[in-house]
């Protein structure tokens, strides 16, 4: 990766302007990526309304947008990073979904869109973990109701905790950082530097089960569900962790699939998972 000033590196907006294409072919090229992005649009899928507008916020190079023009849906797109943006105009055009999408320039703490606007809201892929203050969490989370109609559900995956944890102890990434993170979930380039270590992401929050579900919960949206994603196959996320998984037969991938599907609802393989996903309503 390249190497990045402080600032930059912890700046999301610098990041995935950066990180370009890499963002939409996680969820397309990876085991542990197809795993993330089958687990949520089937989740989506079984609270979405028949039909309706619909929110991405975050949404970046617009993989979850597709995927709801492709079902019939209107969808406004929200993401802050203009190069993310330059790449989701370009597959909205290869796709032929013009009339189903907009896209827009903005944070999910300032969206810049009216009330009651939407049918359905999601915040997919873990934007939530990258508002670093906890009350920019809070406001953001507050936007997320404010623009979705009364009874909408909502649809929010983060960043997990003891996912990230557990990896990089399987993988001896920034061990001695570990307890300090568990402590607070903050990882940034302040508290890789302080044990010598370099930030190969972006500034993040890592989340605790029972911290989304009361950040929504407080802030106007009623969970009615959660799970792990990538769930038991967390550990997968990691390149060399998954060698020798991505030529594995198609019917060894199908009983991978449904080990995590049958799992991923339970609470300690939720806090597990690399993302979990809230489903909520507004």
């Amino acid at each position: 990766m390249p190497s990045r000033s402080q600032s930059d590196t912890d700046d999301p907006r610098s990041f995935y302007d950066e990180y370009g294409d890499d963002e939409w072919e996680r969820l397309e090229d990876g085991l542990d990526g197809r795993l993330e992005f089958t687990a949520t649009v089937e989740t989506v899928a079984e609270h979405l309304p028949p039909t309706g507008r619909v929110l991405d916020a975050g949404g970046g190079p617009g993989r979850y947008s597709l995927w709801l023009a492709e079902q019939g849906y209107d969808v406004t797109l929200v993401d802050l990073s203009r190069g993310q943006l330059t790449i989701a105009r370009e597959r909205v055009r290869e796709y032929g979904v013009e009339s189903n999408v907009t896209l827009s320039q903005g944070t999910i703490t300032e969206l810049g869109l009216a009330a009651n606007t939407f049918d359905a809201t999601c915040c997919l892929g873990g934007p939530l973990s990258h508002v670093r203050d906890e009350p920019d969490r809070v406001r953001a989370v507050r936007e997320l109701q404010r623009v979705s109609r009364a009874g909408a559900p909502v649809f929010v995956s983060v960043m997990g905790l003891l996912g990230a944890v557990q990896l990089y102890l399987l993988t001896g990434h920034n061990l001695e950082a570990l307890p300090a993170l568990l402590e607070h979930g903050d990882y940034d380039s302040e508290l890789l530097e302080e044990y010598g270590y370099e930030n190969e992401f972006t500034a993040t929050h890592f989340f605790r089960r029972d911290e989304l579900q009361s950040l929504l919960t407080e802030n106007g949206i009623d969970v009615v569900t959660m799970k792990g994603l990538e769930g038991l196959a967390s550990p997968l996320h990691a390149d060399r962790l998954r060698t020798g998984l991505e030529a594995i037969s198609d019917a060894e991938r199908e009983a991978l699939e449904k080990v995590v599907r049958r799992t991923n609802a339970a609470s300690t393989v939720t806090e597990l998972s690399i993302h979990m996903l809230a489903v909520g309503e507004a």
